[in-house]
């Protein structure tokens, strides 16, 4: 999408997906942001990634899109016009270097074709959002399944925290956080994601050398 100005990721918000990497559950929103470079709408297509970095992990998430600058008193469901799902690719053997020595992630997390996304849809609201299943299909098996209403922070807890610490405006993106089930992706991998029973993206990653 042409009108995406910032791109802003909400780091381990489901418990279990947490768990599952040893990280300690947070008390309060965890945010880190991606290039716009990063950004690549799945169509169908073969989507690049780096094949010589380490693994290579799929986290599939839910996103949403401002369409208005922030007002004292708006909601999620006043400022949100559209949602896609996306992709948060992540180098996991170089995150796990920067963790250890206290660095930022961006080499991690920022990397061209890091954040996949479907071609997005009307905003249905944030209670129609939480009667509906989100999953990541890999070769046609599903390996991630997650719902908006297991989230540690809610979209309006994550608008506020936004606004607070960096600013929030129309055009800017949220990924929303993953659910537990991340792994690593392999070349030639065919990832499907679904919203409720309906594909609304796909692509085959070529992991390059």
């Amino acid at each position: 999408m042409q009108d995406i100005r910032n791109v802003f990721c909400v780091g381990r918000n489901y418990r279990l997906h947490a768990q599952e990497l040893g990280n300690a559950v947070p008390t309060s929103p965890f945010l880190f942001s991606k290039p716009t470079h990063s950004l690549v709408e799945a169509k169908g297509q073969a989507i690049k990634l780096p094949g010589n970095r380490g693994e290579v992990h799929h986290e599939v998430e839910i996103v949403v899109h401002i369409a208005k600058d922030y007002q004292p008193g708006l909601t999620a469901d006043d400022l949100i016009d559209k949602m896609a799902l996306g992709i948060d690719f992540t180098l996991r053997d170089i995150q796990s270097e920067l963790k250890a020595k206290g660095y930022p992630w961006l080499l991690a997390k920022g990397f061209p074709n890091s954040a996949v996304h479907t071609a997005f849809r009307p905003f249905p609201g944030v209670a129609a959002l939480q009667q509906t299943d989100f999953q990541l299909l890999k070769n046609g098996e599903q390996v991630q399944i997650g719902n908006i209403r297991d989230v540690i922070f809610d979209l309006d807890t994550i608008i506020r925290f936004s606004v607070e610490h960096f600013g929030l405006s129309a055009g800017d993106v949220l990924y929303t956080g993953t659910p537990a089930g991340v792994s690593a992706v392999a070349d030639g991998d065919h990832l499907s994601m679904v919203w409720g029973d309906e594909v609304w993206g796909e692509f085959t990653v070529s992991l390059s050398s």
